[in-house]
């Protein structure tokens, strides 16, 4: 009987085990914007390849609009474990002490997409990303946003219009540094809580790619938009590191393959959603759009330029020196 009970027992063990085996390892995916954005819809993209390619060894939970974890939030959940991967704007690793970040945040450092990618996709990129490791995050890809325009509910023309209103920034000092040089006012604030506060008056205007501004609705409190595009706004993929080194090699080759594919899926995502949104927003008759002429725009880079000297004690002259090299970028030329 003891025998038995013994082989009973190596038995019902044996097929908890294979239970457990059989049983989905989970990536909780969390992010703060609406699910119909870009990065929302190449979550959901990275979703439906990751668990394809793994064949359903892998389950990725998508939490869009910051239902899981907010802003201040969500970097510090990341590090303990608690969610597995995030996707947070550029702007958000000055806080964890790796500030080359905040370069992506300069005005007019990128002159489109074509000089952006040369960083994003190249040496320096990858640089970047690896100074994430000793704090415990694997950064896995860039994926774009899109670049940014003013608003606010007066006209902008020239950078003096921007004198004095409160404009909500995300939290980064060359952001703040940005419109201090415009002698606005830097208002810190999460991303969720900005139409609230636009509809209230707490600031008067923001910059934001067209598809976070239309599908946050804050086209609806705001009477005027420039397309300036005087600013890039990203995300890199990150990843607890502990989490993803832990992963079995061939699972990590698949879902290395579905972010791969989802990068390029996200990239020209965000270009046809802000081309759509922007259309969106003009067929709306709620906000009047603006297009500079290239004096106006001039005017623009010449008052933001300086923010790049200034920052070079933060980011690291290095860095912005890279970068410059990178995308052929030469200040003393515009």
């Amino acid at each position: 009987m003891k025998v038995r009970a013994l082989l009973l027992g190596l038995v019902a063990a044996g097929l908890t085990a294979t239970a457990a085996a059989a049983d989905p390892i989970v990536i909780k995916f969390s992010h703060v914007v609406a699910q119909d954005t870009p990065k929302g819809k190449a979550a959901e993209k990275f979703k439906e390849l990751a668990e394809q390619y793994t064949a359903g060894a892998v389950k990725v939970e998508v939490y869009a609009n910051s239902t899981l974890y907010k802003d201040k939030e969500e970097m510090e959940a990341l590090q303990l474990g608690a969610v597995q991967m995030l996707a947070p704007s550029l702007a958000k690793f000055g806080p964890l002490g790796v500030r080359e970040f905040e370069a992506f945040d300069l005005p007019y450092i990128f002159n489109g997409y074509d000089a952006l990618h040369k960083v994003t996709k190249g040496a320096v990129g990858q640089q970047l990303l690896a100074k994430l490791e000793p704090r415990g995050i694997k950064g896995l890809a860039y994926w774009d946003n899109g670049f940014k325009s003013f608003s606010a509910n007066t006209p902008i023309t020239k950078p003096e219009d921007l004198r004095g209103k409160k404009m909500r920034i995300q939290s980064s000092k060359v952001l703040e540094e940005q419109m201090r040089q415009l002698r606005s006012l830097p208002q810190v604030m999460a991303f969720s809580e900005v139409y609230q506060a636009l509809q209230t008056g707490v600031v008067d205007g923001t910059e934001n790619p067209h598809s976070n501004l239309f599908t946050q609705k804050m086209h609806e409190v705001q009477k005027h938009m420039t397309l300036t595009d005087h600013g890039y706004l990203g995300y890199a993929v990150i990843t607890n590191k502990k989490f993803w080194d832990g992963l079995p090699a061939d699972i990590r080759a698949q879902l290395d393959k579905a972010m791969v594919e989802a990068t390029d899926y996200a990239n020209q995502i965000a270009l046809d959603e802000n081309d759509a949104a922007l259309q969106a927003v003009r067929a709306s008759g709620r906000t009047e759009i603006r297009a500079l002429s290239d004096e106006e725009r001039k005017a623009f880079v010449k008052a933001l330029l300086p923010v790049h000297k200034k920052m070079e004690s933060r980011v690291g002259a290095e860095t912005i020196k890279a970068i410059y090299e990178a995308t052929g970028f030469d200040p003393d030329k515009l």
